[in-house]
């Protein structure tokens, strides 16, 4: 169950344990600098001009000093060059990563979970960098920040697609290229941006600064070598779904009992695909077929053993259907009660560490829920976040209000915690039972829902078929 220290943080977001000692500051630099960015970068006013310097004074006493001062002077000057951008981005990224680390910290000392440390050296070694499609990138990031969010066309946006297409071609920077894909679909769907009433400010500047970043040379073309090769019993917690118009990804959170009796520890495992915007719902689940055993572990909530996957540093498994095989039945909520007090969490990698990508797995029993769909946990109350339950399983808000008990991500987003149900015990039909996000990954059980699939597979079928015959071209 959550302990009541933890409950009283989430309940709490706003006072000293929920965000950490000065990172209310730290927020307000980056809404400063985040801002500026709205706005545009070769036309900075007065206020905003101070925000730029701002930032780069939090470093005086740090190495990134000297050069966040150079760049910030450049960049109120009007001289801004892509070296200014870069320096600029690496501290917003810097501060950033000291807010999650507040936040991150806090988490782990309310639920009594202890995390391991990120190794000083780690990686392969780095390979010839895509010269000419990482320029290309560059120059649109440089584009972008000297217009600012406000001034972005379809013009601006239209440009990124032959650098997309060019990242595209060269494995090791399709990371970067599903980014910029992204990023640009976002831009391009909210034109024209002059006019609109709202914008997510810090999710465009977070984009923003990772895809700078990640666009240097050699930066992704630095594969990470596994810390070593795991073998053992894997027990699924749920899983998250990861869905943008071109791409999916189904990341499962999970607890490794190591085969050779060691700590038990928290993991994440992780299969993407490339879609298209008319294959959506039940049928995503159609895309990864060739991971049969983690979609059938998924859909009848079984264990899985594992025989040497390549475990990174950053926790995350290395999925590969041919060393797994299908063990026993596994709650998922029983795995967490039994399992989730006493593991260790990974370490988070340097580029990672930003308060948004907090997803920490923990058990809520006790609660009643509120009229807003709230869980109220004898006076302290966590909000639940709905929105992210993915329309490809049964799980659904009236699921989440009926249950009794759940195991779910806490998060934080928009300056407060919150928890992502993954699995819920619930009435359906006057019945107890579990229900969770994966259970129709071997297809809808639902009879409705199978037949609206149905319909839909076709399409995936026919594009399946059309791209057969574009590789057998």
């Amino acid at each position: 169950m959550l302990a009541v220290q933890a409950a009283a943080l989430l309940g709490d977001a706003g006072g000293p344990g929920g965000s950490g000692e000065g990172t209310g500051e730290a927020l307000a630099l980056l809404d400063g600098f985040d801002d500026a960015l709205v706005h545009g970068l070769a036309r900075l006013a007065d206020e905003r001009a101070d925000a730029v310097a701002a930032l780069a004074a939090a470093f005086a006493a740090t190495p990134l000093g000297g050069r966040l001062a150079e760049a910030a002077g450049a960049v109120v000057s009007g001289s801004i060059a892509q070296e200014h951008l870069t320096a600029l981005a690496g501290g917003r990224i810097a501060l950033s990563g000291a807010v999650h680390d507040a936040l991150l910290g806090g988490l782990d000392a309310a639920l009594g979970r202890e995390r391991a440390e990120w190794p000083s050296t780690s990686g392969g070694s780095a390979a010839e960098p895509a010269v000419a499609a990482l320029d290309g990138v560059r120059s649109w990031l440089r584009e972008l920040a000297i217009t600012g969010w406000r001034g972005v066309d379809h013009d601006l946006v239209s440009t990124a697609d032959q650098v997309i297409g060019a990242l595209l071609g060269t494995p090791a920077l399709r990371r970067l290229a599903v980014l910029l894909d992204g990023f640009a679909a976002e831009l391009r769907a909210s034109c024209p941006i002059g006019s609109a009433e709202h914008l997510p400010v810090r999710r465009w500047a977070d984009l923003w600064a990772r895809a700078v970043l990640l666009s240097q040379d050699g930066v992704l073309t630095d594969e990470p070598a596994p810390a070593a090769t795991v073998s053992g019993r894997l027990l699924l917690l749920g899983v998250d779904v990861h869905e943008h118009g071109t791409a999916v990804q189904f990341q499962v959170h999970a607890v490794l009992e190591p085969a050779d009796g060691g700590r038990s520890r928290l993991v994440r495992t992780s299969v993407t695909v490339a879609k298209v915007d008319t294959i959506a719902g039940p049928s995503l689940w159609k895309l990864p077929w060739r991971h049969k055993v983690l979609l059938a572990a998924l859909a009848g909530s079984r264990s899985v053993e594992i025989t040497d996957l390549p475990l990174l540093d950053s926790g995350d498994l290395v999925w590969d259907d041919d060393r797994a095989a299908l063990g026993e039945s596994a709650d998922p909520l029983a795995t967490a009660r039994l399992c989730l007090p006493g593991v260790l969490a990974p370490a988070v990698p340097p580029l990672e560490r930003a308060p948004v990508r907090i997803a920490e797995p923990v058990l809520v029993e006790g609660y009643k829920v509120t009229k807003d769909g709230s869980f109220d946990l004898g006076g302290t109350v966590v909000a639940v976040d709905t929105e992210r339950l993915p329309d490809c399983g049964p799980l659904t808000p009236r699921l989440v209000a009926a249950s009794s008990a759940c195991v779910g991500l806490v998060r934080w987003d928009g300056g407060h915690w919150t928890l992502q149900p993954l699995a819920v015990r619930t009435k359906v039909k006057r019945e107890a039972m579990v229900v969770a996000t994966g259970d129709w990954a071997l297809g809808p059980t639902d009879p409705k829902a199978a037949k609206a699939e149905a319909r839909a597979a076709d399409a995936v079928a026919v594009l399946r078929e059309r791209a057969g015959r574009l590789l057998r071209r």
